[in-house]
């Protein structure tokens, strides 16, 4: 990529996914299974595979593939499994399992979340999502998962947004972590086996391409700076999203973009940068200190209401201000969904809504999401039942009870629906590197609806790729690969190279100063609403910061130890350079679709215009001085795409 302005780009020949089955829908997963090719339980503990990150899709991908008999070399940078940013989730997971008898189906999910991503996924992979829904449920409970429960014992489910069925299954607001701690239980299981080699504090920082094919990773130690080369037989990526490149995002400060940008460098297409996805329950910024934000989670919109003052400014607290000088605004344009509309549709709503002067708190960048009426109707017992963890989150953040006064939220970047480009069978442009849950872009399209992020991630892990691996390691043609093989050793040579460079800067400014100029300026020009202008812009000013990163970033420390700065920087160093392809990938997509808006397409009502005519298509981006533009066209035969409305 070098300091050139990345405005200049090439299209290159389209891509299409070889591996999805034709025929009737409903069949295609069944198919693709009897098709693929299988591995002889004793011949497959004669491979290794390695799996980068152990959150939902990392950890049940790790334990699977140990269970089934393959060798599996783990890693991840925290100092436990059970780090892993999965536990973040808390609202639910969905399943069209149908317990509550309201007309949910596969078909139903599979509509709701091709129809949720603005018709900008693959049905094919959609459907499968939806289809083996089912037993992800079926798994997590035979592991122990102590799902919400109802009065006779079956499990009790919730609404989520973009759907007007109850199909997210939740266990009160800790989902994410108690899913994480059955798939940890799992690969804990195999861990004692000997089956699963882990490596904890260890952090990928380049891919081994051996003869086309992915054949290991290169790791740092981050405790004792070690830098190890890891070799095996195929290499999954597990390692989440990208929304760590706007700085302030609902992300662990730890969850960056590394690993799928070094595999990018070596080969992987990257698909639809630009499908950022904003949340809009989140607790809004308090100020300039902050290094993340906090998400409430959607599941609070079950119950909560949310509006705000019908005059601009109002200076009254929110317990003096009549019912009838509210603005319930969700309820108020969009009647049939209300305030369980998508997350785009929503995050933007609250956006217009303050933008226009009626926001609350400070700088009037809020929303009031109020309980008072699910406490009076149910009981404050019930609303405690179902939210409790979540409102004394609220106030330990905010020290403001959410029992007696609103909470105030507002948008925030969240989940990333763009990702390394992966065919049916989950494996990337590069042979024998397979990238699992966040990381790919595959199910989703242009906004993920709630409670589907923990269902793509265990679908893959649990259910998925051990089928389409199994088909990968059965091809055979396998080559051994020593540690003195000349890729192995020039991918060793480049990281210790490039971590050298970092620490010999010797500059002035902290990594973290240059983390958040960057990301101030994505979420301005790259945020909830995006213009041609503001991303000409950003585009201009992108490769200038990035220079100046490399002239004067400071690093104290050495290599050779516990460096917390030089993770971050060498982080950081990847955001700069993804920023740029995230941006140019905005500009190209000239519509509005999804998490996606651009000002100059949108419907007179102020909604996305979506051009299914010139962009119903992934953009699949190959790397290089000049990035190539590979496109995928979608086709739909099932879900044929209108003009969404929720109203």
């Amino acid at each position: 990529m070098g300091e050139l302005s990345m405005l200049e780009y090439t299209i290159g020949e389209p891509i299409t996914d070889t591996k999805a089955p034709s025929g009737p829908i409903d069949q295609r997963w069944s198919a693709r299974k009897f098709s693929a090719k299988l591995v002889n339980p004793a011949n497959r503990r004669k491979h290794r595979v390695i799996v980068v990150g152990t959150g939902l899709a990392g950890g049940s991908a790790g334990a699977t593939l140990a269970e089934q008999g393959y060798h599996v070399v783990q890693f991840c940078f925290q100092d436990s499994p059970r780090r892993a940013h999965s536990v973040a989730a808390q609202g639910g997971i969905n399943a069209a399992k149908n317990y509550r008898n309201d007309g949910d189906s596969v078909h139903r999910l599979f509509y709701d979340t091709v129809k949720g991503g603005d018709f900008r996924s693959r049905e094919s992979n959609v459907y499968r999502l939806a289809e083996v829904s089912a037993q992800i449920i079926d798994q997590a409970v035979a592991q122990g998962v102590p799902f919400a429960r109802e009065y006779g014992g079956l499990l009790d489910t919730r609404s989520f947004g973009g759907v007007q069925v109850q199909r997210t299954f939740y266990a009160r607001g800790q989902t994410g972590q108690q899913l994480l701690i059955g798939a940890y239980q799992a690969l804990s299981r195999q861990i004692d086996a000997g089956n699963v080699e882990l490596h904890p504090r260890t952090e990928m920082l380049d891919l081994i391409v051996v003869e086309g094919r992915a054949r290991g990773i290169v790791a740092r130690d981050l405790v004792t700076g070690e830098v190890s080369t890891h070799l095996a037989d195929a290499v999954v990526l597990a390692t989440g999203g990208y929304g760590n490149v706007f700085y302030l995002s609902t992300n662990a400060k730890g969850s960056n973009a590394s690993a799928i940008w070094r595999a990018h460098k070596r080969g992987a297409y990257f698909a639809n940068p630009c499908f950022t996805q904003i949340h809009p329950t989140c607790i809004p910024r308090s100020g300039e200190h902050q290094s993340k934000l906090t998400l409430m989670s959607e599941s609070l919109r079950n119950d909560g209401r949310i509006w705000v003052p019908k005059q601009k400014q109002d200076p009254r607290p929110p317990a003096q201000i009549p019912e009838d000088e509210r603005d319930y605004y969700l309820e108020r344009l969009y009647p049939s969904f209300g305030n369980l509309v998508p997350r785009d549709i929503a995050s933007r709503a609250a956006k217009n809504i303050c933008d226009a002067g009626y926001g609350v708190g400070p700088g009037g960048l809020g929303v009031y999401l109020d309980f008072a009426d699910a406490i009076t109707r149910l009981g404050r017992p019930a609303v405690e039942a179902r939210y409790g963890n979540l409102f004394d989150m609220y106030q330990r953040i905010t020290a403001e009870n959410p029992y007696e006064v609103p909470m105030r939220i507002y948008p925030a970047i969240h989940y990333t629906m763009g990702g390394l480009w992966v065919d049916y069978d989950l494996q990337s442009t590069i042979p024998g590197m397979f990238v699992i849950g966040e990381a790919n872009f595959s199910d989703h399209g242009a906004n993920r609806l709630g409670a589907s992020a923990l269902m793509q991630g265990l679908a893959d892990g649990y259910f998925v790729l051990p089928a389409t691996l199994n088909d990968y390691i059965g091809q055979g043609g396998l080559t051994d690969v020593t540690p003195d093989d000349p890729a192995v050793l020039e991918a060793q040579t480049g990281v210790h190279d490039r971590l050298q460079r970092l620490l010999a800067v010797n500059g002035t400014r902290s990594v973290d100063s240059f983390h958040r100029e960057l990301g101030l300026m994505m979420w301005d020009h790259c945020g909830m609403a995006r213009t041609a202008e503001g991303l000409r812009k950003a585009l201009e000013r992108v490769p200038e910061l990035r220079a100046e990163f490399w002239r004067d970033v400071r690093i104290p420390g050495t290599g050779e130890e516990l460096n917390q700065e030089l993770e971050k920087a060498a982080r950081v160093a990847d955001f700069l350079e993804l920023a740029e392809l995230l941006l140019l990938d905005a500009l190209v997509r000239e519509e509005s679709c999804g998490g996606h808006f651009r000002e100059e397409h949108q419907t007179p009502e102020g909604e996305a215009a979506r051009d299914d005519e010139n962009f119903s298509h992934v953009s699949a981006w190959e790397y290089g001085e000049k990035p190539v533009l590979h496109k995928e066209p979608l086709t739909f035969d099932y879900v044929h795409p209108t003009q969404r409305s929720y109203t």
